[in-house]
């Protein structure tokens, strides 16, 4: 079977096709069964597949992800169609957890894309999202994680690195406004009165804007660019590992820090122990000190990065088909506590 073509939907993956997907990963084995145990569609197709062999040794599940043609132009606007295909496929090394990929298609023509991955729940990994915030040592793993990402990629070095220069500068996109006071009110009194008064022109196109303006000035590095708890999971020992390197870009990396950091804890944990989890993820950047970012002004930007969060969940809110409406509100709900704890828009006003 040709492993270039992207199966129509998950019950058609043929035995054949899946043996060529799997042949760079495991060589000799041959698929002789693929059952569909799990689908879990989103803006994209997602599927776990259950693996049987005639020769050879593979994998008893894997993880498999696909366009999907109603929310391909949506993900082509936000600039997500082929990013993470293209990362795997680069053969660049990031220094966190994520899932082995077998195999990375892309069809431009089309705006389609196929991964067949590790399923980490095979080696004990636990999927999490809103309605399980993580732990304060959970989450300590999360932002060293991010913070020897972006270490790895800081300023001159993702310039060496010609196998990601393709990676687009982060850039605001538009569309969100009309649904933020829609889901302003469906959260009502859960959010604070600060954000209850914000229109969607106010969020989105003058601080959300601003903010995602800045994130191309100063050192930059690789984002992952979608780092809430969502996109994470748990490994044994309480590490952590990230999924989904869709929308990865080139930009601050406070990005990454205040969208994971906000969302994937509980709003008292973060309260507690926020200025010691930001100095582990300084301290994981291990860059000189002359590249370091100053704790000062790493905390003004983390401050202002909370509007980003809050904007994307809360037109995440609005549109209930995307996440399940408990996931978008526990996410609106952190956010919206951060954006007021850390007087973000005073920060953005500042700084941008």
């Amino acid at each position: 079977m040709n492993p270039s073509l992207i199966p129509p939907a998950w019950d058609d993956v043929s035995p054949g096709w899946m043996t060529a997907a799997l042949a760079g990963s495991f060589p000799g084995a041959v698929v002789s069964s693929v059952d569909l145990v799990l689908r879990d569609d989103g803006t994209n197709r997602r599927a776990r597949l259950a693996l049987t062999y005639s020769a050879g040794e593979g994998p008893a599940t894997v993880f498999v992800k696909a366009g999907d043609p109603a929310h391909a132009e949506l993900n082509n606007a936000t600039g997500g169609v082929f990013n993470e295909a293209r990362l795997f496929r680069s053969g660049v090394e990031l220094p966190v957890d994520h899932p082995a990929v077998h195999l990375a298609l892309l069809d431009e023509p089309s705006l389609d894309f196929c991964l067949v991955m590790e399923d980490v729940v095979a080696r004990g990994a636990d999927p999490r999202d809103a309605t399980r915030p993580l732990t304060v040592e959970q989450a300590r793993s999360g932002v060293r994680a991010l913070g020897r990402l972006h270490g790895r990629f800081w300023g001159e070095r993702f310039d060496r690195e010609s196998r990601l220069a393709w990676v687009a500068p982060y850039r605001a996109w538009g569309g969100m406004e009309g649904g933020i006071r829609r889901a302003i009110d469906k959260a009502g009194d859960t959010i604070p009165v600060e954000v209850r008064s914000l229109t969607g022109e106010r969020l989105v196109s003058d601080l959300w804007t601003r903010f995602a303006g800045t994130l191309t000035d100063g050192p930059t590095t690789l984002v992952h660019g979608d780092a809430h708890v969502g996109n994470t999971y748990v490994l044994p020992g309480d590490g952590l590992g990230f999924l989904d390197w869709q929308v990865l870009r080139r930009g601050r990396g406070v990005v990454d820090l205040g969208y994971f950091l906000q969302g994937a804890v509980t709003v008292d944990h973060r309260r507690a122990h926020e200025t010691e989890l930001i100095d582990s993820y300084l301290d994981a950047l291990e860059l000189p000190s002359a590249e370091r970012p100053s704790r000062r002004d790493l905390w003004r930007w983390y401050r202002a990065s909370a509007v980003h969060g809050l904007a994307l969940w809360l037109a995440t809110f609005s549109y209930g088909a995307w996440q399940r409406p408990e996931v978008s509100l526990a996410l609106v709900q952190r956010y919206a506590a951060a954006f007021v704890d850390l007087e973000s828009t005073d920060a953005i006003e500042a700084t941008a």
